[in-house]
């Protein structure tokens, strides 16, 4: 049955963008396809980019490693981000899985339940997840892997990038062999000597800028989308949505139109002037307060009817931009988009 909103899924700018990280770093390309690739489905995102030539993934979670390594088969490496969680030890062995170790505890229930290869996680300041360097362990058999991950890597003049890198340089020589990987989406752009052996991009392959904002370099991968529902005049003096959200102090023409928090449009954007979305060729502003199923859009003087299309992010608003008036980032934005809502591929 048809959904009056959608999330559309450009493989090809998918591809793009994953040539495109892989050229700036000058290193192969290891996607991030954690939280369901970003909301955009895991499946078909990593196929794709198996199909590009993508060899090894990275999860955050066991389930998510699961699910994947079921979908692309046995020969891609996945890596999973959280490690071994006490008691996911057999199931990531049955699932050919690497965990990403993460601290003493871990490698000894790794060791402990005899797992083969693994990867390890160095904490060079962002102080999340990983070995401090002055802890970070012997090497040892089965280690094909070493990591860690950058605080800000979209902001480039940022000092603390330095540090890390060369943090990170000093203790994976302790490691000969493994693979060394530091650069996020960010640090893609970083320059050559960010880049060591593999880079990690996660946000830049769905279409979000390096620094947060839009990018030439990288192009739009996701639109979501919704049909107009109603067109309604709503003469001086009358409120639109809850709480009288919006009052018009002119006549107004509104679109009201299916999609509202409950499939992703943050309640945030809600009388911020700034929620802006596409439609009839022309940003138009979201009147009122986003409601769960529906929201209302300003189309005074525009030619629209029922069943015409407004666009919430794409190509015509950059994703980076509709994040920032919604007072959040790219991330947040893409994974908040509900199962409710249903994902179309094209390319």
């Amino acid at each position: 049955m048809a959904s009056p909103a959608r999330l559309t899924v450009d493989l090809n700018a998918l591809a793009r963008n994953f040539h495109a990280l892989a050229a700036a770093a000058g290193a192969p390309v290891h996607p991030v396809v954690k939280a369901d690739s970003y909301g955009l489905g895991a499946a078909a995102c990593a196929r794709r980019l198996a199909a590009e030539g993508a060899q090894t993934f990275f999860v955050a979670r066991a389930a998510e490693g699961a699910a994947l390594r079921a979908a692309l088969g046995a020969e891609p490496t996945i890596y999973v981000l959280d490690g071994c969680v006490a008691g996911t030890e057999r199931a990531l062995i049955a699932s050919n899985l690497r965990p990403v170790l993460n601290h003493g505890g871990q490698l000894a229930a790794w060791r402990a339940a005899g797992g083969g290869a693994c990867g390890l996680q160095v904490d060079t300041g962002m102080n999340r997840l990983g070995f401090r360097p002055e802890d970070a362990p012997a090497p040892f058999d089965g280690l094909a892997l070493v990591l860690s991950h950058l605080a800000c890597a979209d902001d480039p003049a940022e000092p603390m990038n330095r540090r890390q890198r060369d943090a990170f340089a000093a203790v994976a020589q302790r490691y000969p062999g493994a693979v060394r990987s530091f650069a996020n989406s960010g640090g893609c752009f970083l320059g050559s000597d960010y880049a060591f052996d593999a880079v990690r991009p996660g946000v830049c392959l769905y279409g979000g800028g390096p620094e947060g904002r839009p990018d030439p370099r990288i192009g739009a991968v996701a639109t979501l989308s919704a049909d107009i529902l109603q067109v309604r005049d709503v003469p001086v003096g009358e409120t639109v949505g809850y709480s009288r959200g919006f009052q018009a102090e002119t006549p107004h023409r509104i679109a009201t139109c299916a999609t509202g928090y409950a499939d992703g449009v943050l309640r945030s954007y809600s009388g911020r002037g700034a929620g802006l979305v596409w439609v009839a060729g022309e940003l138009r502003p979201i009147l009122g307060r986003v409601s769960m199923d529906v929201c209302a859009v300003d189309v005074s003087g525009l030619d629209v009817a029922i069943g015409d299309t407004v666009e919430l992010f794409g190509a015509n608003r950059m994703l980076d931009d509709a994040a920032a008036a919604a007072g959040t980032i790219a991330y947040e934005l893409l994974t908040s988009v509900t199962a409710r809502v249903p994902r179309v591929y094209v390319g």
